[in-house]
């Protein structure tokens, strides 16, 4: 409930990447089973990229029938190594391997603290809400409804100053609110010299 992407589970891979992400950790020479593959996707992208089991088992499937990797055991225990030709495979293309965990969009530290922040939040918000007096509750929504109003001014601060930008560099170049003659354009209507 409280992971990285709380209304979703994030950013999509493509299913080379997943497939790349799988060979490069087979390449470290450790066998896994396939919910330990999703595991430690998980926590090398710090739960940026959580594949789901409906893109690590098929890919597990076509490495096996590629002839790249060897199951041992059966059903949840089965784990899964490189073949010699898996390993081969991952040496030639190491580079390519190891770039299919930028396909998880890392996120900075930045946004990394914010997700850590927002689940906080979260959490102390469902205890008002399991256990505060009506009072608290509605305090509660109150300041729910500021950081939300709060938040949006961010983002429009931020496109008020590009807007500002924006002015100042048409103003500099005098093409702001100049009309066909070359005049500039009245910004309301004319006031009566006296």
């Amino acid at each position: 409930m409280f992971g990285r992407h709380p209304f979703g589970r994030g950013p999509r891979a493509r299913r080379g990447d997943v497939r790349a992400a799988i060979l490069d950790l087979l390449a470290e020479g450790h066998a896994w089973n396939g919910y330990q593959i999703i595991q430690e996707i998980a926590e090398r992208t710090h739960g940026v990229w959580r594949p789901s089991a409906g893109s690590v088992y098929p890919a597990l499937q076509q490495l096996e029938d590629e002839g790249l990797i060897s199951p041992e055991g059966e059903g949840r225990r089965r784990m899964y190594t490189l073949t010699d030709e898996g390993r081969a495979y991952a040496e030639a293309h190491a580079d390519e391997l190891s770039r299919s965990w930028d396909a998880a969009g890392r996120a900075d530290e930045s946004a990394l603290e914010l997700g850590d922040m927002i689940r906080q939040v979260m959490m102390a918000v469902m205890e008002v809400q399991r256990a505060g007096s009506a009072s608290q509750l509605a305090e509660a929504r109150r300041v729910l409804a500021e950081t939300r109003r709060s938040m949006y001014r961010i983002l429009a601060e931020d496109d008020l100053a590009e807007d500002d930008t924006a002015d100042d560099q048409d103003n500099a170049t005098g093409t702001a609110g100049d009309d066909a003659t070359g005049t500039a354009a009245a910004d309301g209507p004319a006031e009566d010299a006296e």
